[in-house]
């Protein structure tokens, strides 16, 4: 293993992350106190040098990928995003780049991209983009007819709210967030105008409990599809390294196989045969003391003659 590849191990290990994580965290307090000017005066040194600290922690982590995956640290999204988080923490915070110094607070959305469940969510709420701009479309155009009907039916006696479509379509934004809807603008209408519910209500129905539910169906479905995309994912991977590990074991079984039968054949061509040791001898060995057997008439000293 090279050093690049040893250094890109060791900067994406779980380790590291959690340092990483803790010096967000830590960072995000610090830009969080020095809002304050009691505590920015008593403490203000030791907030800055902690947010230094951060800062020379986040590029040296950065410089390190770059260094490990070289032009590849740009092909991440995430990646990029980081760069350029930290790269403006490097812009000078003076002159008419001072403004710069407020987005110092956009380091703490580094968390984000290291914490692996807040990086699928913002994934999922982007990949549901393509649905959420339909459905947009289609509020849009909801928005538009109504704000011509009310602006038709409510501008004469109420100017301020519906005197024109950009004044209907804001006040029936207002409505649709259910703030002050009732007591605040619905309420006034009908005094004027006793039937204005029926406009207004399914309004309400259509644009709040249908439109936006709309919204967070496409989000949950979004998410849910990417969640069984990467279980399908870690499951051909198992099932891959599954497969290999079996062909492994296969081709290991037909090697011990070819040398056992190699192994067999040496045996058999090279070692003396043992078979006719097995049987049993039928002349005796010359000089035997043994007689004739009980079968022969000899072996008894009788003449038969």
């Amino acid at each position: 293993m090279s050093s690049r590849e040893r250094i890109g191990a060791w900067i994406e290990s779980a380790p590291v992350q959690r340092f990483i994580i803790a010096v967000i965290v830590v960072n995000a307090v610090t830009l969080g106190l020095e809002t304050s000017a009691s505590i920015r005066s008593d403490w203000g040194g030791l907030l800055h040098l902690l947010d230094r600290v951060a800062l020379a922690i986040y590029i040296v982590e950065i410089g390190l990928k770059i260094y490990a995956f070289r032009l590849g640290f740009f092909r991440g999204a995430w990646n990029v995003f980081d760069f350029v988080v930290v790269g403006i923490a490097l812009v000078p915070a003076s002159g008419p780049l001072a403004v710069l110094r407020a987005l110092r607070v956009l380091r703490v959305l580094r968390l984000v991209s290291t914490v692996p469940r807040l990086r699928f969510v913002v994934e999922a709420l982007l990949a549901a983009i393509p649905g959420i701009t339909s459905i947009a479309g289609l509020m849009l155009l909801l928005f538009y007819v109504f704000a011509v009907m009310a602006t038709g039916l409510f501008g004469q006696d109420f100017p301020e709210w519906f005197g024109s479509i950009g004044a209907s379509m804001y006040t029936l934004f207002q409505i649709m967030t259910l703030e002050s809807w009732s007591m605040g603008i619905v309420r006034p209408v009908m005094a004027a105008y006793p039937a204005a519910w029926a406009f207004f209500v399914p309004f309400i129905l259509i644009a709040t409990f249908t439109m936006l539910n709309l919204f967070i169906g496409i989000i949950v479905d979004t998410m849910q599809t990417m969640h069984e995309a990467g279980h399908a994912a870690d499951r051909r991977e198992v099932e891959g390294a599954m497969h290999d590990d079996t062909g492994r074991v296969l081709a290991e079984v037909s090697r011990l196989r070819a040398d056992l039968a190699e192994l067999r054949a040496e045996l058999r061509g090279g070692a003396p045969s043992l078979e006719p040791s097995l049987e049993p001898s039928l002349e005796p060995s010359p000089g035997s003391s043994l007689g004739p057997g009980p079968g022969d008439g000899r072996g008894h000293g009788m003449d038969t003659s």
